[in-house]
């Protein structure tokens, strides 16, 4: 999967701001150090796509969307199942 286009970096970019901003959380970057992170981050996950298929025991029977989904729900887990429940609905 490749990288993101530039536009799509910066709704990320816009989403953060907005959520943090609607949960009242202030974060240590500028907007364009944010927008930096958001484009290093988008390059670590294309850098790192083999290692983490490497990791997978079943990486051959999912689709690419279906291991970033499962990507995605573990890190977001990670950070708050609040917020997963948000996303995916009720997650018990």
């Amino acid at each position: 999967m490749p990288t993101l286009p530039i536009e799509d970096r910066r709704k990320i970019w816009r989403g953060l701001m907005r959520y943090w901003s609607q949960v009242h959380q202030t974060y240590p970057l500028s907007k364009s150090e944010l927008l930096l992170t958001v484009t290093e981050t988008d390059q670590w996950i294309d850098d790192n796509q083999a290692s983490y298929n490497q990791a997978l025991t079943h990486a051959a029977s999912l689709t690419t969307a279906q291991k970033t989904l499962i990507f995605c729900a573990v890190a977001l887990a990670r950070v708050s199942i609040a917020l997963l429940r948000r996303i995916f609905g009720e997650v018990d």
